[in-house]
């Protein structure tokens, strides 16, 4: 095979260099010279033809529609993720934190797709012995289960061809190399031409690949931005080291809806699925207290109880402190200037503290109103009554907006037992099939009003 042609690439401008430099001498960029393959033969694995037919032109209404050919992983909260179960020939891409579960998570899967499709499972970071003895140690089957330990993908691709398995995994991207790149294993050039050719071996031979990814110190998945454009599906494998709970959540996927989210429980057996999720994000203490307010959220096309807290303090500093956990914290600047522009409610000399129980990140708005209500709560010392879900957007103008999804947060909220809701005009049902009040509100000091009678009148949720 002829020798490839190497150039280093500006990812900045595109200029290109014979060699690589610090600084790029057209834009002047630092440090942004990758490695790239400019010219390659023919037979290369990149242009290999592994499933032997020729591509054509197709006018799009002589092209056959069918449904999609699912696979059940055996986990149902990671088939929720995936929007019903994973697509044969799709690839797959999880991130995560070192130690967060990646591999038990993907092993279980196979494990299972084991008992009846050939499945292979590349690592470049444990033995042989590793992965064998985890198995064991989590009582898994894996009578069925090939093992492959190599980094090399001409030599990955040479065995997946010649076993054909319907499922690839390759733990992880960036342990993986290419021979036609001189630069060591992890770097640009290395992990993106690797998940190239992955990708193109998939879509051809119509095999479901999962590949896991490292993130950075940031959270993002390390390596260039484009494996994530090339892959189906990215998922995040979120949670708190000292902390059991595992959140799994789909941020790209082209065969389900984003955002959907998987909750799953680390056990000395593997992951076990939640089947309750709401139920572990709510604390159900003996007396309300101060700055603690249920919200019903929705993640993807579940909706969730959790529990948003506020702690307002005095602050002795020139700049009051506005941390966040969870939220945004640019939403609760703005947040707090509606409630005093809107509601003569000053926090300019205040210290104001928003975490959300159990390490679950809330990305959407209908967190406003339950966020301006735990400030108010903890800022009046007033506490609200446990029984009591809140939702809502809050405008510039401080008008309460609908949010998706209201009629399905309020039936997850009576079903686990609360009374009182304040929600949106737009989102208040015009008939009741349940004992819940539901108060309707339009705009910020309308809902605090509501609030402040509810909670001066003890009788009312009785």
């Amino acid at each position: 095979m002829a020798k490839p042609k190497l150039t280093h690439v500006c990812q900045d401008c595109g200029a290109g260099f014979p060699k690589w430099a610090g600084q790029c001498l057209s834009c002047g960029a630092w440090n942004s010279l990758v490695e790239e393959v400019t010219q390659m033969s023919q037979q290369h694995p990149r242009y290999q033809n592994y499933a032997g037919v020729q591509p054509t032109l197709t006018p799009m209404a002589d092209v056959m529609l069918h449904a999609e050919s699912r696979l059940e992983s055996g986990l149902k909260e990671l088939d929720r993720v995936l929007g019903g179960g994973l697509v044969v020939g799709s690839a797959v891409l999880i991130g995560g934190d070192p130690g967060i579960g990646k591999s038990t998570l993907l092993l279980q899967t196979l494990c299972h797709l084991s008992q009846h499709l050939k499945v292979l499972y590349v690592t470049g970071e444990e033995s042989l012995q590793q992965i064998t003895l985890r198995a064991r140690r989590l009582g898994l089957s894996d009578n069925h289960l090939l093992l492959l330990a190599d980094t090399n993908i001409e030599r990955i691709l040479k065995c997946a061809q010649k076993e054909n398995p319907g499922v690839l995994v390759i733990d992880s991207i960036q342990t993986m190399h290419t021979d036609l790149l001189q630069s060591a294993p992890g770097a640009v050039g290395q992990v993106r031409e690797s998940a190239a050719q992955l990708v193109a071996y998939a879509k051809q031979t119509q095999t479901a690949l999962f590949l896991i990814g490292h993130v950075t110190k940031e959270g993002t998945l390390a390596g260039p931005r484009v494996l994530e454009h090339i892959v189906d599906s990215v998922l995040y494998f979120e949670g708190e080291q000292d902390s059991r709970y595992r959140v799994i959540r789909a941020v790209k996927n082209r065969f389900g809806a984003v955002n959907e989210l998987g909750i799953f429980a680390m056990t000395d057996k593997g992951l076990r699925e939640v089947s309750n999720p709401s139920a572990i994000f709510l604390s159900r203490y003996e007396k309300p207290v101060s700055g603690s307010v249920i919200m019903a959220s929705r993640e993807g096309s579940r909706p969730l109880l959790v529990e948003v807290q506020a702690l307002v303090d005095q602050s002795y500093l020139g700049n009051p402190r506005r941390v966040c956990v969870g939220l945004d914290a640019q939403r609760l600047a703005m947040l707090l200037a509606v409630l005093n522009r809107h509601s003569g409610i000053a926090t300019h000399d205040q210290d104001v503290f928003v975490n959300v129980v159990g390490g679950v990140r809330i990305n959407e708005t209908g967190a406003d109103l339950a966020l301006l209500i735990a400030v108010l709560s903890s800022l009046r010392n007033r506490p609200v009554p446990h029984n009591m879900i809140i939702f809502g957007e809050v405008g510039l103008a401080g008008e309460i907006r609908p949010v998706q999804g209201g009629q399905e947060r309020l039936r997850e909220a009576a079903k686990h037992g609360f009374k009182c809701a304040i929600v949106p005009q737009a989102n208040a049902p015009k008939e009741l099939n349940n004992d819940m009040k539901i108060i309707g509100v339009q705009s910020l000091p309308e809902a605090l009003e509501h609030f402040k009678n509810v909670t001066q009148a003890n009788d009312v949720l009785a």
